[in-house]
């Protein structure tokens, strides 16, 4: 494998372990500070909005001064959200800074990562390459809450100083290695409302973008509210979080490399239903906790579900998009940031008035979401029927 190869897979594995390293660490803060709950979906939307809305000026100034160095500041940027974290952790008001600075580097991080590989790769070898994108992004979700949880059990700040480490040793490693690519396009902006958006929305292809969006936003909200939760019922500790969260990982991996390629075309539909009712069961289930083991098999539950219904509808939106891939992925790809934005605030808002109340509005949303699917397999105006 190239050596560029091999770094880009590390930036992105630290992006999105950066992302989930959070998710045990910041609960344990905003209880132990005496701060309301609703911060930990503040602070995890002010990333997601600044990632989400800074993305197209990164991608248009990664085709102006290149891929290396908007990398390199990206790094340095990204490092030192970690930094300000670990120092100012009592400090409110610096924690949303962070995450602010966190976000806004994340965006520069993953535009000039795809750019740079669209540039080095041909039409043969891309989707083996963002394959490999793919399989670091996982990896980072997979270990971060895990690796989070387990050094926030020694202290706090470890998990963010330990990162800051990272990043800082990948951006001595990227100086002296990478090498600025041929230019032979333009890096993936990530428009907020795609070219030709409006055309693929009169079809019957909005249904599944809507989908997409409540399946996120679900996901959001048990990633925000979780850990708040399981301290109530059964004080849960960080470490313990971690744990739960690499098992579910795990599963999330399962799903995506066992299942997802076993589904046969014509017959997404009704494995798209069956997630939500899977999902549906593992959110009850949560409500029901008792121990850490009925949490554990609560969460994977839910993850099993939400990761066969998250994968499964990218692949039937593609097929929907009467060859208009890129303009289907970026409305894919704005759909989920939405539900990233609004659900950990919407969520945890619902959860100071009632711990349970966010489980059972999810629960209601999983269920009610496949009535959208209901639709769309009635619905005639396929893109399909288009392109042939």
């Amino acid at each position: 494998m190239k050596k560029p190869i091999i770094l880009l897979m590390s930036v992105q594995f630290l992006v999105y372990l950066g992302f989930g390293i959070i998710i045990p660490v910041l609960p344990e803060v905003i209880v132990q500070q005496g701060w309301d709950e609703v911060h930990v979906g503040g602070l995890l939307t002010v990333y997601a909005l600044a990632s989400f809305f800074t993305a197209p000026f990164w991608g248009q100034l990664s085709d102006r001064v290149g891929r290396k160095q908007l990398i390199l500041v990206g790094l340095v940027g990204f490092c030192l959200s970690f930094i300000v974290f670990s120092v100012f952790i009592n400090n409110l008001f610096m924690l949303y800074i962070s995450r602010l600075i966190g976000g806004l580097f994340s965006g520069a991080l993953y535009t000039s990562v795809t750019g740079f590989i669209a540039d080095m790769s041909t039409n043969e070898n891309r989707n083996k390459y963002m394959g490999f994108m793919g399989m670091s992004i996982g990896l980072g979700f997979i270990f971060g809450p895990a690796i989070g949880g387990v050094l926030g059990h020694t202290s706090l700040q470890l998990p963010f100083n330990a990162s800051a480490l990272l990043i800082g040793i990948l951006f001595v490693y990227a100086l002296l290695v990478l090498k600025e690519p041929e230019r032979i396009g333009e890096a993936n902006k990530r428009n907020i409302i795609p070219k030709g958006a409006k055309h693929l929305l009169r079809y019957r292809i909005r249904y599944l973008l809507l989908f997409s969006f409540f399946v996120t936003f679900t996901l959001a909200g048990v990633e925000a509210t979780f850990q708040l939760f399981q301290i109530q019922k059964i004080n849960i500790t960080p470490l313990q979080l971690g744990l739960l969260f690499m098992f579910s990982g795990f599963v999330d991996a399962g799903i995506q490399g066992g299942v997802i390629r076993r589904i046969k075309d014509g017959t997404e539909t009704k494995w798209l239903m069956g997630a939500q009712i899977v999902t549906a069961i593992g959110l009850l289930l949560i409500t029901l906790t008792t121990n850490l083991v009925l949490a554990g098999l609560a969460l994977c539950v839910f993850t099993a579900g939400n990761a066969l219904a998250r994968t499964c509808v990218v692949s039937l939106t593609s097929k929907e998009s009467g060859g208009k891939y890129g303009t289907a992925a970026g409305l894919s790809y704005s759909m989920d940031n939405l539900g990233r934005i609004i659900g950990p605030l919407f969520f945890t808002a619902l959860f100071t008035v009632n711990i349970s109340l966010n489980y059972y509005i999810s629960i209601l949303l999983a269920l009610m979401s496949i009535f959208l699917i209901v639709i769309f397999s009635k619905a005639k105006n396929s893109l399909r029927t288009e392109q042939d």
